[in-house]
């Protein structure tokens, strides 16, 4: 048996290096990815939004319904657009479009750490961040949201941190 030369030591190396960050980075991600979807509101199929779009909240100011056509799946997420351009512009940053409090109600949130449901109809983006919100049932959460934004957002951020730990 004669000795790899170097350059084919190199490389050996390179791939051997390779295939290790492959593999730790494949089971780490199975554990953060299994956390984060146990804290999204999604349906039995890991479907975000009920199909809504969440791109087109941005660029059309209006909830859109995505379709199956255009769906990605985003770490354990999956969501649904409404066009290639807008599932393109997702992939591009996920985290500016992703609805915050993994798609749960924000004034729930904010009133008392509580993951309640949401019509994706009823939305506010604050900084350009995705807010939704419970409108069912003669109650619509946007109204008290409107009235204390900033104390609303501030106790959500918290309850959200320690939901997420």
């Amino acid at each position: 048996i004669r000795p790899l030369n170097t350059e084919a030591m190199n490389f050996a190396i390179k791939l051997s290096t390779l295939l290790f960050i492959s593999t730790c980075s494949f089971f780490f991600q199975g554990v953060d990815t299994s956390k984060r979807v146990g804290h999204f509101n999604l349906d039995s199929k890991h479907l975000a939004i009920d199909g809504y779009d969440p791109v087109a909240y941005f660029t059309k100011g209006v909830a859109t319904e995505g379709s199956k056509k255009y769906s990605l799946n985003y770490k354990g997420v999956t969501y649904y657009f409404s066009s290639l351009k807008n599932k393109s512009l997702f992939e591009g940053d996920p985290i500016k479009y992703e609805p915050q409090y993994g798609g749960w109600c924000a004034y729930a949130m904010g009133d008392n750490g509580e993951k309640v449901s949401i019509n994706p109809k009823t939305f506010k983006i604050v900084d350009g961040k995705l807010y939704l919100f419970y409108n069912k049932l003669f109650t619509n959460t946007l109204i008290p949201w409107n009235e204390d934004e900033d104390n609303l957002k501030g106790n959500a951020d918290d309850f959200w941190k320690e939901l997420i730990r």
